[in-house]
């Protein structure tokens, strides 16, 4: 039976990406050694590094932009900790949009570093709208939100044009539509949702805005010292890296970002389509804010959760029970899923329709 996995994270990637990871297991580039065993310092790896490097920035539209692309380990948390370190001066302020759990816990380590003014939150909604109509202090040393709210399933339809630094966390968004990323002065990203396996960081910089804070960096918390190391300054995650580059290779062979974001866009019409026809369900966030990536949707009546579960597993589908935050279900599409995933679950909601 095929498995359709809506696991939130770590997430579905594309077959071929499976196979040609498979494959370097257990022999990569034709040199009888594994991916898993070969040094960070060869040649082979070096130009696997390059490339995905080089490939991010090409996707993001970001070439001859001044920016530099990174990929490092401690995941988004390591973020939430770098980004201040690097941008906010001493005795300076941040200012952050609380639109989710990632975001919350984003302010909490920034506030170790300086003032942090939250310039709007969502919270006492538990998180179902994107805050809007909110102020960014000019005098602020960076802005920072969260593009893509995996549990509460919002995602931000426009951001600001600010004259300081903007910090965007794209973690479970990234490669999924087109944007001026241009606007952004750091985006950082997980791997493990749209990009490859759990493991690395995406870390994309303009770079411009860094060494301007008068702080004292610790060398792995220092973006210029990754930089100038070209994302080797000490041992990389060597396989989900490799792993990210095929992944970054599928985006561009199906016709870039541009390409990826009109099959996002129809897999999450169809669902949507579905939750909003029928009675029997109800969608977790506000429909102007509703996310492409993360649907989250509750049933109007929770005695028919035990045949909704019997029928969903029955079809083969993994990973749809909501985060503990927002119960329900979530149906998590990131790139790789196909449409006729959704499809299958689209069809299960029409048959508890049936049954009830």
């Amino acid at each position: 039976m095929k498995i359709h996995n809506y696991s939130a994270g770590p997430s579905i990637l594309p077959q071929e990406v499976f196979k040609k990871s498979a494959e370097a297991i257990l022999d990569f580039n034709n040199s009888g050694l594994s991916i898993l065993e070969i040094s960070h310092r060869s040649k082979d790896f070096v130009a696997v590094m390059d490339e995905a490097r080089a490939l991010a920035i090409e996707l993001l539209g970001l070439e001859g932009k001044g920016y530099q692309a990174l990929f490092l380990a401690g995941g988004a948390s390591l973020e939430f900790i770098m980004a201040p370190y690097n941008l906010m001066k001493v005795g300076g302020k941040a200012a952050y949009l609380d639109s989710g759990t990632w975001a919350s816990a984003a302010i909490k380590e920034a506030q170790f570093f300086g003032e942090t003014v939250i310039v709007a939150s969502s919270k006492e909604s538990n998180y179902n709208h994107i805050p809007k109509g909110y102020t960014v202090p000019s005098d602020a040393d960076y802005f920072h939100c969260t593009s893509n709210n995996t549990i509460f399933g919002t995602q931000m339809k426009e951001f600001p044009s600010l004259d300081i630094p903007v910090v965007c966390d794209m973690s479970s968004d990234i490669f999924s539509r087109v944007l001026d990323f241009s606007k952004f002065d750091i985006i950082y990203a997980g791997a493990q949702k749209n990009m490859g396996p759990a493991g690395t960081t995406l870390v994309v910089i303009k770079e411009e805005i860094l060494g301007k804070n008068g702080r004292a960096i610790p060398s792995m918390l220092d973006y210029t010292k990754h930089i100038k190391a070209e994302s080797m300054y000490n041992t990389p995650p060597v396989f989900p890296v490799y792993a990210a580059l095929l992944t970054l290779k599928w985006i561009k062979d199906k016709g870039g970002v541009a390409a990826v974001e009109k099959l996002n866009i129809a897999k999450a019409t169809l669902l949507y389509s579905e939750i909003d026809r029928n009675p029997l369900f109800k969608g977790a966030s506000v429909v102007e804010d509703r996310s492409t990536m993360n649907a989250t949707f509750l049933l109007n009546d929770e005695e028919h959760a035990p045949i909704f579960d019997a029928l969903w597993k029955e079809a083969g589908i993994s990973g749809l029970p909501g985060h503990r935050s927002v119960g329900g279900y979530r149906a998590s599409m990131y790139n790789a899923m196909n449409i006729e995933s959704v499809q299958v679950l689209v069809d299960v909601m029409k048959a508890l329709e049936g049954k009830i």
